[in-house]
């Protein structure tokens, strides 16, 4: 008999990483953060003075992580692994994290508008005393992009949560030219990688 007990916990309040778990046949549970993420004291996503968009996003994803563990501990729960994930935008070797605000989405976009960009996309799984991680980087072409376009698809209200201003499984879809990696990298939880580091941790996928 198969057990339908949750095997691991997610640290992440993405619907796009709850349902990319599900698509996989992955059960878990939700390991919610008290306030936003940014105000977590034990997750600074703040980009630190000369850091790489690559040890920036493994950064922030490890402290993830092992954040999760210690809320487990704090809160007597069953001890699960703990699934984090952190996405970010790279363009001109600068990190480009979610829009402050509405001007914020438009200026981005702007600069998106007709070149490449990187999505790094860093994935751990923390327990048992230990921490492994792996990290997909995926390439996207945006075409040229129309001002008027840009500030109709702002005020959708889609951008404001996304790192890069832009949901690839959303609206601006129509944006995207090209790709190189993984879709699911560029979406917020990169399942070849994910899968792999389950695999490790002897979850049946």
């Amino acid at each position: 008999m198969i057990s339908l007990e949750p095997r691991i916990y997610l640290a992440s309040r993405s619907p796009r990483r709850r349902e990319l778990l599900t698509q996989i046949g992955v059960r878990f549970e939700l390991l919610m953060f008290r306030g936003v993420p940014r105000e977590d004291p034990e997750v600074d996503e703040a980009v630190l003075a000369d850091e790489r968009p690559e040890d920036y996003v493994v950064r922030v994803t490890l402290a993830k992580a092992r954040a999760g563990v210690r809320r487990i501990r704090e809160r007597h729960l069953i001890s699960y692994p703990v699934l984090a994930a952190d996405t970010t935008v790279e363009i001109d070797g600068e990190v480009v994290g979610k829009p402050a605000h509405e001007a914020d989405a438009v200026a981005i976009l702007q600069r998106l508008s007709g070149r490449s960009h990187r999505v790094l996309t860093a994935v751990a799984l923390s327990g048992n005393d230990r921490t492994e991680h792996l990290l997909n980087i995926s390439e996207v072409r945006f075409r040229a992009l129309d001002p008027a376009e840009i500030r109709r698809y702002v005020a959708s209200g889609e951008p404001l949560d996304k790192a890069g201003a832009y949901g690839i499984q959303g609206r601006a879809a129509i944006f995207v030219e090209e790709i190189k990696g993984s879709y699911t990298g560029i979406m917020g939880l990169p399942l070849y990688e994910t899968a792999l580091l389950l695999r490790r941790y002897g979850y049946p996928i």
